[in-house]
C-alpha cells in the first residue's frame, strides 16, 4: 500500500503495481505494436515498390519510430494511462499525486521506454523497478509518474463490533494522534474475529492490545473496564472523528454530543436507583439500551436496570413513587368543579 498526499493535502491509498503485472502489461503493448508495425510494413512495401532503396529505408524507419513510440504515446494521452496491456491487467499510469497523466508525462514515459525497454530488451526497466520502492522505472522516475492497480481483489471485511452503551462519549477527550496506523488495524482485526477466538486467548489479547493503546495516548484503561470494550469504544472515538473530519462539525456535533450526556446522565440515575430515570422523555428513557450481542452485560459490567412493572411488582406501597401511589377515595382532595345537573 502507498500513500499518496494530493496538493489538496488528501491522502490517497494506491496499490503500486508489481513487476510481473507490468512485464504482462508491456509484452501484450509490444505484441500488439508489432502486429501492426507488421502490417504496416507490408502496406509500405506493397506501395513503395518503385521508390529507390533510401527513400524505403526512411520509410520503414519513421514507420518503426511510429508504431513503437508515437503510438503508445498517444494511446496512453489519450486514455490516460491505460494502454492495451494496462487496460487487460488491470494497470494505470497516475502522476506522484494520484492525478491522470498528460501529454508531456507519457512522452518522457515513452522516449526513455525506447531506451530501458526495447534496446536493453527490458533489463534496466527491472533493474530499476527492483531497485525502487514503489516499483517505478526511469521512465516513471523522469517523469513523475507511478503504474497502480486499478482492480483491487474484493475481501470480505468483518464487522466490527459496537462498544457497550455505557461506554458512549467516554474517551471523547482521549489524544489518539500518536497511535500508529499498524495499531489500528491489529485492533480492528481482533474486534472483528475476538468471536472466533479461544475466550483465555482472546481476553489476553485485548489485554495486551489495550495496555499499547493506553501507552500511546497517555491515558490507562479506566477501573472496570473490559478490555474488549475499552478498544470498541476507542475505535467508535476515532470514527467518530474522522466522520466531523470529513463531513464537517456543525450542529450535528453539538447534537450528539447532547445525546452523549444523556446516555451518560440516564446511566448514571438508573445505576444510582433514582425511581425517576425511567420518568424522561422518550429519547431519555431510550438511552440505556439493552447490552448488544458482542459485549454483553455479564461480561462488560454495564449496570442492568429492571423494567419498570418489575420494580413496582416487588416493591411496597412506601417505596413506589408518589405519582403511583393509590391514595383512599374520601382522602382525594376536591378539584373544586361541580358537574352539571
Amino acid at each position: 500500500m502507498s500513500e499518496l498526499v494530493t496538493g489538496e493535502a488528501v491522502a490517497l491509498e494506491l496499490r503500486p503495481a508489481r513487476l510481473p503485472s507490468r512485464a504482462l502489461a508491456v509484452l501484450l503493448d509490444l505484441v500488439a505494436a508489432m502486429a501492426v508495425y507488421v502490417v504496416v510494413t507490408i502496406a509500405l512495401v506493397a506501395s513503395t515498390a518503385s521508390l529507390d532503396q533510401a527513400a524505403q529505408t526512411a520509410l520503414s524507419i519513421a514507420s518503426f519510430v511510429l508504431v513503437l513510440v508515437g503510438v503508445p504515446i498517444a494511446v496512453e494521452t489519450l486514455s490516460h494511462g491505460r494502454s492495451l496491456g494496462k487496460m487487460a491487467c488491470g494497470l494505470r499510469v497516475v502522476r506522484d499525486d494520484g492525478g491522470p497523466i498528460r501529454f508531456r508525462h507519457a512522452l518522457v514515459r515513452g522516449l526513455i521506454g525506447v531506451i530501458e525497454i526495447l534496446m536493453t530488451f527490458g533489463i534496466v526497466a527491472c533493474i530499476a523497478s527492483f531497485v525502487s520502492a514503489r516499483g517505478r522505472r526511469l521512465g516513471d522516475v523522469f517523469a513523475g509518474t507511478l503504474v497502480v492497480r486499478e482492480r483491487i481483489p474484493v475481501t470480505r471485511t468483518g464487522f466490527v463490533p459496537p462498544p457497550p452503551p455505557w461506554l458512549a462519549g467516554r474517551f471523547s477527550q482521549l489524544d489518539l494522534s500518536a497511535v500508529p496506523d499498524g495499531l489500528w488495524l491489529a485492533v480492528r482485526q481482533y474486534l472483528t474475529r475476538m468471536q472466533q477466538l479461544d475466550p483465555q486467548v482472546g481476553w489476553s489479547m485485548a489485554e495486551r492490545l489495550a495496555s499499547d493503546l493506553a501507552e500511546r495516548t497517555g491515558a490507562p484503561v479506566p477501573q472496570g473496564v473490559p478490555p474488549a470494550a475499552y478498544l470498541a469504544a476507542v475505535v467508535q472515538e476515532r470514527q467518530a472523528r474522522e466522520a466531523r473530519r470529513a463531513f464537517g462539525g456543525g450542529s450535528g456535533s453539538g447534537t450528539a454530543a447532547a445525546t452523549a450526556a444523556a446516555t451518560a446522565a440516564t446511566a448514571t440515575d438508573a445505576a444510582a436507583g433514582n425511581p425517576h430515570a425511567s420518568a424522561g422523555p422518550a429519547s431519555a428513557s431510550a438511552a440505556v439500551p439493552e447490552p448488544s450481542a458482542s459485549f454483553p452485560a455479564a461480561a462488560t459490567g454495564a449496570p442492568v436496570v429492571p423494567a419498570a412493572s418489575d420494580r413496582d411488582a416487588g416493591a411496597g406501597p412506601e417505596d413506589r413513587p408518589a405519582a403511583s401511589r393509590e391514595v383512599p377515595g374520601g382522602e382525594r382532595p376536591g378539584t373544586g368543579f361541580v358537574p352539571p345537573a
